[in-house]
């Protein structure tokens, strides 16, 4: 007889709710979830686990034993918030002055709780077992390695990795799952331009970093309209810069810095190739000089595609039922680190959608008004289950 995931994941709703608001009214940022992980570790051994704390600094693994032996498939979770100062008038709004959970990884960690929660109540259908990493530091892009680096992909090595975003593209009750590339890859650049300063009425004695800047930022714009194909993908752009300090001084400095993203190896390598000669050949011809630091932030998010139709397939009788519209071929330049874990671990990443704009939750992620449609939580814990259920429990849907 199968199991009703979506049943049950409703039947929480009210545990799934005040756990996420709870998370978001005490938000910590990377590497400084304490208090969060305390509260995971602590509700995971509740269920009888067998949990690991401080992996990767302030990571939590646990591990939920079936009663038959077979494969482990790993459940990924983000607990981070971010250095944003809310601006949403709820009751249940940041009490942590210039942090909030802008990102939805409170209703990640109330879903993967869930999760736990309701697959622990099937541990005489489960055949294997199912690892639970409860991540720190997603949002600055180095948790995931700082986890593997501390061992969370070995005793158990997975054999399938599977996670999941609240999406604020997507209106709850329809989901994306991608083949492939579906979120980019990023890297980060920091420019450092080197002139002469001096009297900003005598600009012919100087070497002007801010002229030579302005030129730049301008022309790393051509890279993606003159460079990258029409039939590919890249984003490349200035968010900082910062040069001088008086309004008569033209300074000896001026810095840049900003990203850009791509699907494709082959087109990053270009992109990286003509931001180094644009600014490099600008720079000179200013009479300049360039220094250059560019660092990968993360992977493209490639999904296995074995591993989507087994998520296909475990979705169809939610689908089948009217609660859920599957949609194909979603990407994002954002870009997310669970692309580390996938890069170790083939699986699949899918976005599930948590806007409602009858209730005015369409703000961006990352918005200081940003919020979730609570409706999306059960969905999340019932897709999540369904899942993990489609290789570890026969007959269960």
């Amino acid at each position: 007889m199968s199991i009703d995931w979506f049943s049950e994941a409703q039947a929480i709703r009210a545990d799934l709710i005040e756990r996420r608001r709870d998370f978001h009214r005490h938000p910590e940022i990377a590497f400084q979830e304490f208090r969060t992980a305390g509260i995971v570790a602590q509700t995971l051994n509740d269920l009888g686990l067998e949990v690991t704390t401080g992996v990767g600094k302030t990571g939590v693994v646990a591990v939920l034993d079936g009663a038959h032996d077979g494969p482990t498939v790993l459940v990924r979770c983000d607990m981070d918030a971010l250095p944003i100062t809310e601006a949403n008038n709820t009751e249940y709004m940041s009490e942590t002055p210039g942090k909030m959970h802008a990102c939805g990884h409170d209703g990640h960690m109330a879903i993967g709780l869930a999760v736990a929660r309701l697959l622990s109540g099937h541990r005489e259908q489960i055949s294997g077992r199912v690892k639970f990493l409860f991540q720190p530091a997603e949002e600055v892009a180095n948790g995931a390695q700082a986890m593997i680096d501390d061992g969370a992909l070995s005793h158990p090595r997975p054999q399938v990795s599977l996670g999941l975003h609240l999406w604020s593209e997507l209106p709850t009750g329809q989901i994306a799952i991608t083949d492939g590339p579906m979120m980019a890859g990023a890297d980060v650049f920091k420019i450092t331009i080197k002139g002469s300063g001096g009297h900003a009425a005598i600009p012919e004695q100087t070497r002007d970093p801010i002229a030579a800047g302005a030129q730049i930022v301008s022309a790393l714009q051509t890279i993606v309209s003159r460079n990258v194909s029409g039939l590919d993908t890249a984003v490349v752009s200035v968010s900082m810069f910062h040069a001088g300090d008086a309004n008569n001084v033209i300074p000896s400095e001026a810095q840049l810095q900003g990203t850009f993203r791509t699907y494709r190896a082959e087109v990053h390598d270009l992109v990286q190739r003509r931001l180094r000669e644009i600014v490099t050949g600008i720079a000179a011809a200013m009479g300049c000089e360039a220094d250059i630091e560019i660092r990968q932030v993360a992977p493209p998010l490639i999904n296995d595609v074995s591993s989507n139709d087994h998520l296909r397939h475990a979705f169809e009788p939610i689908r089948s039922a009217g609660k859920l519209d599957i949609r194909d071929g979603f990407q994002t330049m954002t870009a997310e680190d669970m692309a580390v874990i996938l890069n170790n671990v083939p699986g699949s990443y899918f976005f599930v959608g948590a806007a409602n704009a009858a209730r005015g939750i369409t703000y961006p992620h990352h918005h200081p008004k940003f919020d979730i449609d609570e409706d999306a939580l059960p969905i999340g814990a019932a897709l999540l289950c369904a899942g993990v259920a489609d290789y570890l429990m026969a007959n269960a849907e």
